[in-house]
């Protein structure tokens, strides 16, 4: 039975490997202590879903809710590569290198995003991911409550294995197995001015060392170029995303302005072409923790490993970066 949003269901038993038959890495102790805070995690995000029933606040949180471990679709992902593979070789002429550091499963992938709703830099990983390791090893990717309510939005992201980024589907995952993918800046990384493009904002957002801790899992950073330019963000807009309540009904902190086609200078919300910037992505050697979970409590040592994780993304921002040839194109 696949784990959901739900967590007053029935939980079935973990299995000694994960879904897709891979083992798990971790000895059997943090594979315990995994579960159990995962289903911690599942009571509180119930008892806040139950705190902001009504009105849109209410909707976004019980729809994003229904989330589910079983949503890769692989009939769906092979149909999709006629799409995913020009764009990316063609129009992004994406390269992506570091496979060889990835640690075995599970693993907390963490990285820096460009040009919401449409984060090409995103979700060029998670289909490269795919096609390196096809259905064997799959990575749920994560995305915004307000994006995954969305009716026909939310059910594309579920069919590719996206997660709501929030506590209780994250460290299910992880007490699963499988391997997350996570931008813990959202918005303000996603939509940050072109003129910090090749900057690493995680916005201060420290709890996925906390979940890594108290999942037993390693942190990947993963550092990108180029996603930035496919729709430079000229303003953010923080003082219109308050006026318009946007900061309440939704959670978000900016309605940022950007240049998109066809639009010309437009609000970045609009469905835009991107354009054909050259995307440079690269694992960086993980990150491991002490995952006493009496350590993720301990504010200066939380703070000194997302610190650690910041500055091995930028240092891969700022290697990537320097084979850059023109401003946007790449």
């Amino acid at each position: 039975m696949a784990k959901t949003g739900k967590s007053k269901s029935k939980q079935a038993a973990r299995p000694a490997t994960t879904r897709n038959g891979a083992v798990d890495s971790r000895p059997k102790p943090l594979v315990r202590q995994a579960e159990r805070h995962a289903a911690r995690a599942r009571e509180k995000a119930d008892e806040r879903r139950e705190e902001a029933s009504g009105g849109i606040e209410g909707w976004v949180a019980e729809r994003a809710g229904q989330w589910t471990l079983d949503g890769l679709d692989e009939k769906w992902m092979q149909r999709q590569k006629y799409l995913w593979n020009p764009l990316m070789d063609y129009w992004f002429r994406m390269e992506i290198e570091g496979w060889e550091r990835l640690p075995a499963p599970p693993a907390l992938v963490v990285g820096i995003h460009s040009g919401a709703p449409f984060v090409w830099d995103a979700w060029t990983v998670g289909v490269q991911w795919w096609r390196h390791f096809g259905a064997e090893r799959p990575l749920h990717g994560t995305a915004h409550d307000a994006l995954m309510a969305m009716p026909l939005v939310g059910r594309f992201f579920r069919t590719m294995g996206v997660l709501p980024a929030a506590q209780d589907s994250i460290a299910t995952a992880l007490a699963e197995g499988r391997d997350v993918a996570l931008w813990p800046g959202g918005e303000v990384d996603s939509l940050r001015p072109w003129t910090k493009r090749d900057t690493a904002v995680l916005a201060g957002r420290t709890g996925f060392v906390k979940v890594a801790i108290r999942t037993g899992v390693p942190i990947v950073p993963v550092a990108t170029v180029g996603g930035a330019d496919a729709m430079p963000v000229l303003i953010r807009g923080r003082g219109l995303a308050k006026t318009l309540r946007l900061d309440k009904l939704a959670r978000f902190q900016v309605f940022p302005i950007a240049l998109s086609l066809p639009w010309g200078i437009a609000p970045a919300m609009l469905p835009q072409l991107p354009l054909p910037t050259k995307i440079r992505t690269a694992f960086q050697e993980p990150i491991e923790l002490d995952h006493d979970p009496e350590h993720a409590d301990d504010e200066d040592y939380v703070n000194a490993k997302y610190e650690e994780v910041r500055l091995s993304i930028q240092r891969g921002m700022d290697a990537l970066a320097r084979r850059r040839t023109f401003p946007v194109l790449g």
